[in-house]
């Protein structure tokens, strides 16, 4: 009986030091996070591929991730990364610039300016920092159809004035009331459209397609522009801000996993405004799978091994 006591602490005492060699090991690397990380994205295929990358970089160092897919516009994401239901999601600076920090249009719009504002702002007033400035702008534009366009000699946002009146324009659920959006283009142009239908990207594109708008919202890295064959319009009174792409975390998150931050600082610069809309143009044209096009694009980047 004696001897089976000895033994049993004896075992007891190795699980402990075990045990404690594990954790030690897991707090020393500083790349296991307490619970998976949560990844946000809004309602379009961009969002949905750069998310994913997001996923894949991290589950490549061995993180657990889940994307929710079609959270919300910019607000519901953002308020959903203060709160910490999830970690991490695609941003742009102008929208940044102008809806979550709310400061007031420059005179002339500035990429670095904006970047440098975005960055300092969110971290003063929210504790959010910048994990990866992705290397393209998705700008917003007005887009109709380019016979229409081109039979009217309409090629910049301007020679829209004459025609606007009697337009409806689709636009996606942010643009039509945002202050960057189509109050923008209603103070710098001095014109207005006839009516705004306000729905979901998706929806936006087949509407214009369909005849059913005469103008659209468009998005500059859409590769449906040229499939539906849309003409967009130049902004030539740099009515709307820059929008570079960037990835967003807490500054509480990137103190606290400094892997992954490292994971997803590995897509700084990596994507041009041409290969996103090569990337979209495979969800929205071809019908392929988020996750398939963005591990696809990370296996020819070197960045993961599966």
């Amino acid at each position: 009986m004696k001897f089976r006591f000895i033994t049993v602490l004896l075992l007891v005492a190795s699980l402990l030091v075990s045990g404690c060699t594990e954790n030690s090991s897991n707090e020393g690397n500083g790349t296991q996070p307490a619970e998976k990380i949560v990844i946000g994205t809004k309602l379009f295929q961009e969002s949905y591929i750069t998310a994913e990358m997001v996923s894949l970089l991290l589950e490549e160092q061995g993180y657990e991730t889940e994307v929710k897919k079609n959270l919300g516009g910019t607000l519901v994401n953002y308020e959903a990364l203060k709160k910490g239901d999830i970690q991490s999601y695609t941003e742009y600076t102008g929208t940044i610039y102008s809806q979550i920090l709310k400061k007031p249009p420059l005179e002339e719009w500035d990429p670095a300016v904006i970047y440098e504002e975005s960055e300092q702002g969110m971290l003063e007033s929210d504790g959010v920092v910048i994990a990866a400035r992705l290397g393209f702008e998705d700008a917003y534009a007005i887009a109709v159809n380019r016979e229409w366009a081109e039979s009217r000699n309409v090629s910049t946002i301007s020679e829209l004035e004459p025609y606007a009146s009697e337009m409806s324009i689709g636009t996606d659920p942010e643009f039509a009331t945002r202050e960057d959006g189509l109050p923008q283009i209603a103070r710098i142009y001095r014109f207005s459209f006839k009516n705004y239908n306000s729905m979901a990207p998706g929806i936006m594109y087949e509407a214009i397609k369909n005849d059913e708008v005469d103008a659209i919202s468009a998005y500059t890295t859409d590769t449906r522009n040229d499939v539906y064959g849309l003409k967009v319009l130049e902004d030539d009174k740099d009515a709307l801000p820059p929008y570079d792409a960037v990835i967003l975390v807490t500054e509480t998150f990137s103190q606290e996993n400094p892997g992954a931050m490292e994971a997803i600082a590995q897509l700084n610069g990596r994507i041009d405004q041409d290969t996103m809309r090569r990337l979209n143009g495979e969800y929205d044209v071809e019908g392929r799978e988020a996750r398939d096009i963005a591990r696809d694009f990370l296996k020819e980047e070197g960045l993961i091994s599966a």
